[in-house]
């Protein structure tokens, strides 16, 4: 559930990280004692390096303060890139993935599968598995995220 602080700083800051060439994954704002804390997860096709993160957090910093859409709450801003655990809701976290190995619950009474991420698109993705390719339409994902592999 996004609170109207969430929605104000979303709708102020997306686009400050898209000129940056990052994607606002998330943004939540947690109370912490007098504080609150503002996490933003950005994410890119190529991924994100530490040195980005520190750009993106400059810009929404100047933002933030420029802006006072804090008012008078001191906070901590927090950026980072998304985990492997990240859901993938999106096409285009999908699209990011291609190459990896994803596990896939279906809506309905359809088993889950976890496979090799073939190719993704804006309707649906490719999965090798079993030695098959099985393709996939978004609409009948219940949930997919990403399995750790250790080589």
């Amino acid at each position: 559930m996004t609170t109207r602080l969430e929605q104000a700083l979303q709708d102020q800051l997306e686009p400050v990280v898209a000129d940056a060439g990052y994607d606002l994954e998330e943004l939540r704002v947690i109370p912490a004692g007098k504080r609150r804390v503002v996490r933003l997860l950005v994410d890119a096709d190529n991924g994100v390096e530490l040195d980005a993160v520190a750009e993106v957090s400059r810009a929404v910093s100047e933002v933030l303060d420029e802006q006072d859409l804090m008012g008078d709450a001191a906070y901590v801003l927090e950026v980072s890139s998304p985990g492997v655990d990240r859901p993938l809701s999106l096409p285009r976290h999908w699209r990011r993935n291609v190459g990896r190995l994803v596990r896939v619950r279906f809506a309905g009474d359809r088993e889950p599968v976890t496979g090799r991420l073939q190719e993704a698109d804006e309707r649906g993705a490719v999965l090798r598995a079993d030695e098959e390719s099985l393709e996939v339409s978004y609409d009948d994902v219940a949930s997919a995220v990403v399995q750790v592999e250790f080589k």
